[in-house]
């Protein structure tokens, strides 16, 4: 992650919390930053890419889209702040949270009853709210946008929680279990949250809605009838294709797709036609040469020596119609033209 990105973690989500609370502050960063490292990953190949750009926007007064990626955005962001709070309350890093034990002893099902440790989720959602929520000071529809996708990222992660036990018995046998709730990896909530993105919904609202007590309480009245898991939105994405300066939009051309390669998913080998044939553009393949340290070895005493190995990989790349270097040109024929021009 850059240094700017984890700046503007701590900006917002700190200098704007309530100072009470700034005992939670590097547990807050920490999961500010899981989320945007999250967002990244989970739209790698896709024609948006979580721009830093886009992460910049997602505060209410500079906010400029409120798309569906918007949307992921808050979310994501929310749900890692919780999550990250969570967990580092089981762990003991606060004084005032420990695990949560409020259904020991219940019976939570047919051979089974609570138990055990759970992540403290109660914990992580209400001090995770007071941050993020914070910054939402309007009352228009933007703002009841951003806090219910805020809310649709706490309840992710609640909503991917996952029950271990552990078996009770003579002689290793399973008569009756003891469960509690666990966290998941934070992958698995960023797994969810894209399915909740591809299913965003649109809310509709009528053209001049302002900022008056009427509007304001039809805005809460619209918003209420949406599922607070599902991600919203108020309007279409702009074309992610092309390249648009005004809201920092780069377009893809020159974006890396993947074509070939091991363990790709579908929608991994689908990246040079989603990125480029459907935007317009072509496929270049490129050769590159990695050098990597290899066949290290250890030297009494003390130093380790290794060699310098150098593989040739293959790269694809989105470019401009005919502007593909000639595919009769060889990769010497190139690096003899570039010998020339080097001499002249």
């Amino acid at each position: 992650m850059t240094r700017s990105c984890f700046s503007w973690s701590v900006n917002n989500f700190l200098m704007t919390g309530p100072k009470a609370y700034l005992i939670y502050s590097s547990s807050v960063a920490a999961g500010a930053q899981s989320g945007i490292e999250e967002c990244k990953y989970q739209f790698a190949w896709d024609r948006w890419n979580c721009p830093e750009r886009a992460l910049q926007l997602s505060t209410h007064r500079s906010l400029r889209s409120a798309n569906r990626e918007t949307a992921f955005v808050h979310a994501i962001s929310s749900a890692g702040v919780m999550y990250t709070l969570t967990r580092n309350c089981s762990l003991g890093d606060f004084d005032n949270c420990g695990c949560d034990d409020t259904r020991n002893g219940q019976r939570g099902g047919t051979g089974w009853q609570w138990g055990g440790c759970s992540d403290n989720v109660g914990f992580g959602e209400a001090i995770s709210k007071q941050f993020v929520d914070a910054l939402e000071t309007g009352q228009d529809a933007r703002a009841a946008m951003n806090l219910h996708n805020n809310e649709a990222g706490r309840k992710a992660v609640k909503g991917t929680m996952q029950k271990t036990c552990k078996c009770h018995g003579v002689s290793g046998s399973c008569t009756t279990q003891t469960c509690w709730l666990q966290l998941p990896e934070f992958r698995e909530v960023g797994n969810y949250l894209k399915e909740k993105y591809h299913r965003a919904l649109k809310v509709d609202l009528l053209r001049g809605a302002g900022n008056s007590a009427a509007s304001r309480g039809a805005i809460a009245e619209t918003f209420s009838s949406f599922s607070r898991k599902e991600l919203v939105h108020l309007e279409d994405s702009p074309d992610y294709c092309l390249e648009n300066r005004t809201l920092g939009l780069p377009g893809t051309e020159g974006r890396e797709c993947l074509k070939k390669g091991k363990n790709l998913n579908k929608w991994e080998k689908r990246s040079c036609k989603r990125l480029c044939g459907e935007c317009g553009l072509a496929v270049e393949e490129r050769k590159a040469e990695l050098v990597s340290s290899c066949n290290c070895k250890f030297h009494w005493c003390c130093a380790v020596k290794c060699e310098q190995c150098r593989k040739t990989v293959t790269k694809y790349f989105c470019v401009k119609k005919g502007g593909q270097r000639g595919k009769n040109e060889s990769a010497g024929s190139r690096k003899k033209n570039l010998r020339l021009r080097k001499k002249h």
